[in-house]
């Protein structure tokens, strides 16, 4: 069950030529695609790329009107290699995956795609996941670009635009034999706006026509002497005709200005931040009509030399606005410029950040600083933003309020209900009896471990890498051995192979532990190869623990329930006592709570209108019982347990307290019964459109302790001191 449906989204797909298209920008890379005949689909979900991998499952049936074949690749690296349709037959094809993540592992198929070259065009559409908002390591595409040899653009951050050039990423892959890459940072995968649309395309040659008549052409293998010829062929021959496409299709834009004597180069996808940046200075509109002459990159790499000299001819300084370190189109432009004698001076990392995301902010200062040296005339009678305060300026926005180390760094966590809580709450009191293992964690919600209040994880070097990132820790005769932990999403895209595998082969005595909440819960909920749900158009329901063990592996539990702690906890001190050799591993199974409230919340409430009895379960904590101990939060890190006043006015310690986002999921007592805490929790019912039967019970309840009530009372009597 994928995070968010797009059902009544993708009925615009359908609309023709010359019809307006309005919806998000993951929506018109879609109609992109269909506008141009793509033949095949395929990609794995990772953010901010997610969303389009299920825009294309719920557009299924348009798909099979148009004979596009479509799937949900197993990793990014069985996507890379699915292009290798286009090699030999005039098909289109185009997958998807998460920027520099996913091209590290598709890179091995990609680089042999572009050694032998394409016949159909092949397009990359890549989420680049560059700055503060990112969660992987700061790394660009632009690299893998630059060391394959394949087009990167970068188109600017509107609907028309991205459309235009997933249609003419397809035409330059196929004018210039090469795969090109469509770079989308995360604003312009998610904003709205309008474009004109054209009609779909049935692709020229469809995927069944492909099979039923086999090509083959020997020059496009990658096998010697073949491959040295390749890259021959790249320089020669594919290099010159992009460098023609881009120019004669003027894929790169420029905005003359008022033909002053500086300029600025900038990315395509910076477009909006600078002009924002122009604005802000008086030196542009909301319509993008600068003052200052830009040379927008819409194609970043190759570099086009032609353009960039006649750009600079006559100027006395530009300014280039690169996203991201190291500076490689810095030190391109400024090869170029040099070996043609252009005395034109190159500002870039010298005024703008080194490093990091290029928010308006961070922009604005670098072109304001750019424009005092070079043009301070053109800033007369502009009153500056705020933005372009220095830092530690009380007026600026981003200044801070108040000294940092008072400030607490609220690090991520588990959501609340989460079922993967629970598994790391057992393996802390499991560890408190057979002492303290290393830890080897993987990518996915787990992850979250390494945080307070479970401190569990040393590592994480790839997705379903967990397992193998311990594999070289496996001491001879040692008394404790290395615990991995990798998601059910990256045991099926690399952990079985890579990770159990390896451990087999090898005999490497480990525990791993692989955490099965039903989907690829990380990326937005897509169903995988153990999910339970029944998927119209994918094979689901194959256990995991049935592939560990045909893989090899002697010892293997499955629990289905890691609410229950305290077997959780005996399971992990059986694993991590156990005299078995090889490895051990652990399924801890139940399913993602963010799934399961997103099917069950819409039904609940669908009943509740409809006047059916509806029952949720809550957890509390007895405040007259509660001695402000706190285990219960130290223990668990539940967002839902707080503290509150303590009613008792002899007794200071705040109480522990469960609010009102409790999902009833129970882990707040299994952990005390798991710990030998305290009695303090206690469950109850909250139920709309009660039956008879439920009113009568409450009424029957509310007499009977209100009974118990007034023998307290009447036991109280006289006890009391009297009044003044």
């Amino acid at each position: 069950m994928a995070e968010r449906s797009f059902a009544t989204e993708v009925k615009a797909l359908r609309i023709g030529e010359g019809q307006e298209f309005h919806g998000e920008g993951i929506l018109a890379v879609t109609k992109g695609l269909l506008q141009s005949g793509v033949s095949y689909v395929g990609g794995y979900q990772g953010a901010p790329i997610s969303h389009l991998m299920d825009v294309l499952g719920d557009a299924q049936e348009i798909l099979d009107e148009l004979d596009i074949y479509f799937e949900n690749s197993a990793s990014e690296a069985t996507a890379g290699a699915m292009l290798g349709a286009s090699v030999h037959y005039p098909l289109r094809g185009a997958i998807t995956f998460k920027s520099t993540v996913g091209f590290n592992v598709a890179s091995d198929a990609l680089a042999n795609l572009s050694s032998g070259g394409v016949r159909g065009g092949a397009l990359v559409i890549i989420g680049e996941d560059y700055g503060e908002g990112s969660s992987i390591m700061q790394e660009r595409t632009h690299a893998f670009a630059m060391k394959s040899q394949m087009w990167l653009l970068d188109p600017r951050p509107n609907l028309t635009a991205i459309v235009d050039m997933v249609e003419k990423g397809f035409e330059l892959s196929e004018a210039s034999n090469t795969p090109v890459i469509l770079e989308l940072r995360l604003r312009s995968c998610h904003l709205h706006g309008s474009f004109i649309a054209k009609d779909n395309k049935r692709p020229k040659m469809t995927i069944k026509e492909a099979v039923e008549n086999p090509e083959r052409d020997l020059s496009r293998i990658v096998l010697p002497p073949m491959n040295f010829a390749h890259e021959q062929e790249k320089l020669t021959k594919r290099w010159p005709a992009a460098v023609e496409f881009i120019k004669e299709n003027k894929l790169n834009e420029y905005l003359p200005g008022e033909g002053q004597d500086i300029g600025i180069i900038l990315q395509g996808g910076l477009f909006n931040n600078v002009n924002r940046a122009l604005e802000l200075l008086g030196l542009s509109d909301i319509y993008g009509e600068s003052k200052i002459p830009l040379y927008i990159m819409n194609v970043t790499y190759p570099v086009i030399d032609d353009e960039v000299v006649e750009f600079c001819k006559g100027k006395r300084a530009v300014l280039l606005v690169e996203e991201g370190q190291p500076d490689y189109i810095e030190q391109n432009i400024q090869a170029v410029l040099r070996r043609n004698d252009a005395t034109v001076k190159l500002h870039g990392k010298d005024v703008l950040p080194v490093a990091g995301e290029y928010t308006p902010a961070a922009v604005t200062k670098g072109v304001l600083a750019f424009m005092q040296k070079y043009a301070p005339e053109s800033l007369e009678g502009v009153e500056l933003p705020v933005l372009a305060l220095p830092a530690d300026d009380p007026r600026y926005p981003l200044a801070p309020r108040i000294a940092t180390d008072l400030v607490q760094g609220r690090p991520p966590g588990f959501c609340t209900g989460c079922p993967e809580r629970p598994i790391f709450a057992a393996l802390t009191l499991a560890q408190r009896e057979v002492g303290e293992h290393y830890v080897s964690a993987d990518i996915g919600c787990h992850l979250f471990s390494i945080n307070a209040p479970f401190n569990i994880g040393a590592t994480t070097m790839g997705y379903g890498l967990g397992s193998a990132a311990a594999s070289a820790l496996n001491g001879s005769g040692a008394m404790k051995r290395p615990i991995a932990v990798m998601g059910d999403g990256g045991f099926w895209h690399n952990g079985l192979t890579s990770g159990v595998g390896n451990a087999v082969f090898n005999e490497n005595d480990q525990l791993l532990v692989i955490v099965d909440n039903a989907y690829s819960a990380a990326t937005g909920g897509q169903d995988v190869l153990s999910s339970a749900a029944d998927n119209p158009i994918r094979s689901t329901k194959h256990p995991i623990e049935a592939a560990v063990r045909g893989i090899g592996v002697k010892w293997a539990r499955t629990a289905t329930n890691t609410y229950k702690v305290d077997e959780m906890r005996d399971l992990f001190k059986e694993a991590l006592t156990s005299d078995d050799a090889g490895p051990k591993v652990i399924i801890a199974q139940s399913e993602c709570t963010l799934n399961r409230m997103r099917r069950e919340k819409p039904a609940m409430a669908k009943a509740a209108k409809e006047g059916k009895r509806v029952v949720r379960e809550r957890f509390g904590v007895d405040p007259e019982t509660c001695t402000g101990d706190h285990s219960c939060i130290r223990i668990s890190g539940c967002p839902s347990l707080t503290i509150a006043d303590n009613p008792d006015p002899m007794r200071t310690d705040p109480i522990a307290q469960v609010i009102s986002s409790c999902v009833g999921c129970g882990l707040c007592g299994e952990n005390a019964h798991a710990a030998a805490l305290c009695p303090s929790f206690y469950q109850t019912q909250i139920i709309t459109n009660p039956s008879r039967w439920d009113r009568t019970k409450l009424a029957v309840r509310r007499w009977y302790i209100g009974m118990l009530q007034r023998g307290i009372e009447r036991r109280l009597t006289g006890i009391e001191p009297a009044a003044s």
